[in-house]
């Protein structure tokens, strides 16, 4: 029964220490939301500008090496 009534104790006690830590996260206003969604936008949008670069430069350059690839093949064939 102790054990018990020691758990209880225990667990009342982490709810409210907990408590004032959860209102303290509603104390931001929507004037700072509206700024953390423009720059969680703007970080999304050079990410995903990084990501296009990258793949289109890879994709540029495996074009141009398939085409000097190509380009050899026709000289050997030509001699």
């Amino acid at each position: 029964m102790q054990t018990i009534l020691r758990i209880l104790v225990l667990a009342l006690a982490a709810a409210s220490m907990s408590a004032p830590s959860l209102k303290a996260q509603d104390t931001q206003g929507a004037k700072q939301d509206m700024k953390d969604a423009g720059t969680s936008t703007k970080n999304a949008a050079k990410k995903t500008g990084k990501a296009i670069k990258k793949t289109t430069k890879k994709g540029t350059h495996k074009v141009a090496k398939k085409t000097r690839q190509a380009a050899g093949d026709v000289e050997n064939k030509t001699r």
